[in-house]
């Protein structure tokens, strides 16, 4: 329903993940029956969550840990692995610097070229150690990069950007990507991103994209909706995307997978993302508080580092648990940022769904107080959901 602003401008509402609940069917079932497989190019996975290519989250040894459990991990290639040789030094700069001089040695550190034979160096590295190599770069690094990319055998290759669209106008020195042919001409399947829009989702899937990732703005560290105003809440973005995907498969018979990216924190918001048509997550902070994470306790933005306009900050999530105890458990907080697959596998078999088609399905409510009601004691002393 569309809302009037003032007398020249409409606006429709729109729903975050916050602001939305999940209601339980006819049936329950055990979760161990819960099926979380999907499947992104030609490569299926038990886990539908992705760790986000942020510097802070993905590194080689995050790539084949989070392959070795089911899930996956996207590296930057425009990032520090790809800019130095050793980024340990770096990465310990990064978590020493105060907050005041944080931007200026971002800045400066990434300023440092990216050199091709470290991205052939880096997906190798995954590879033999038997994990998946995906890979992220911008549009203009894509078309820079691809050659090096496609040598060295990625599986996957995500090209990302606060927006991408196939519509993109650039200044007349300047060549834009042609999605459609970057999709065609590379030998691995192409996950495009990111977008928020039905019309927008539906040109990438036209254009040839293997998946479509999904958010402008709400990750833990990005700074997009209030530098630049731009954005719409996760819940309807994804449904509209969605949508968009089925009306695809429905034209041409080709499913194109929907990853909902960014402001993904417990397991509930997983399961969230999901109910509302999402096939598979993207998630940063959550990762980056692994022992195992490269950020050393600390996340930041991919448009943190821009030397005229940064889109992002470091924030300090700590570090929680392990890797394996932040994706599939035990357990060791109960604030639900712990066992994301048993989150997922448990609301399923609350909800009655057997597998993620079915988990697309099940009924929304909007539910502003879903995560107050009744959480006085919790919030008041801080423990779970009041954290």
């Amino acid at each position: 329903m569309d809302i009037q602003i003032g007398r020249g401008k409409m606006a429709r509402r729109a729903y975050g993940i916050d602001e939305i609940a999940l209601v339980p069917g006819n049936r329950t079932l055990d979760p161990s029956l819960a099926d979380t497989k999907w499947q992104i190019g030609n490569i299926e996975r038990e886990i539908p969550i992705i760790a986000s290519a942020m510097d802070g989250v993905v590194d080689v040894g995050m790539a084949v840990h989070l392959s070795q459990l089911g899930a996956l991990g996207v590296l930057n290639l425009e990032g520090i692995q790809t800019r130095y040789a050793d980024p340990t030094p770096i990465l310990d700069r990064i978590a020493s610097v105060g907050k005041d001089e944080f931007v200026s040695l971002m800045q400066e550190v990434y300023a440092e070229p990216i050199k091709p034979e470290l991205i052939e160096q880096r997906i190798e590295e995954i590879k033999q150690q038997g994990g998946i190599a995906a890979v992220s770069a911008t549009p203009a690094g894509a078309s820079k990069y691809g050659e090096a990319v496609t040598k060295a055998g990625a599986d996957l290759f995500f090209v990302q950007a606060t927006v991408v669209s196939t519509a993109h106008l650039s200044p007349e020195s300047i060549i834009p990507l042609d999605l459609g042919a970057f999709c065609r001409d590379m030998p691995m399947p192409v996950i495009l991103g990111n977008c928020v829009t039905y019309e927008v989702a539906l040109n990438l899937m036209k254009a040839g994209a293997a998946a479509v990732m999904v958010g402008i703005g709400p990750g833990a560290a990005c700074t997009s909706r209030g530098v630049l105003g731009v954005g719409v809440p996760q819940a309807t973005a994804i449904a509209d995307c969605a949508a968009a995907r089925d009306d695809f498969y429905q034209e041409t018979g080709n499913y194109v997978q929907v990853i909902a990216d960014g402001g993904l924190i417990t397991g509930g918001d997983i399961c969230k993302c999901i109910a509302c048509g999402a096939d598979g997550v993207m998630i940063g902070s959550p990762f980056a508080r692994a022992a195992e994470a490269p950020g050393q306790g600390y996340h930041w933005g991919m448009a943190t580092p821009s030397p005229v306009l940064p889109r992002g900050t470091r924030i300090r999530v700590g570090t929680t648990g392990s890797l394996k105890q932040i994706l599939t458990g035990p357990a060791g907080l109960d604030d639900g940022t712990h066992n994301l697959l048993g989150a997922l596998k448990t609301s399923m078999g609350t909800l009655g769904a057997k597998n993620i088609k079915e988990m697309q399905q099940v009924e929304v409510v909007i539910a502003p107080s879903l995560l107050t009601e009744g959480k006085v004691y919790q919030k008041a002393q801080q423990l779970g959901m009041g954290k």
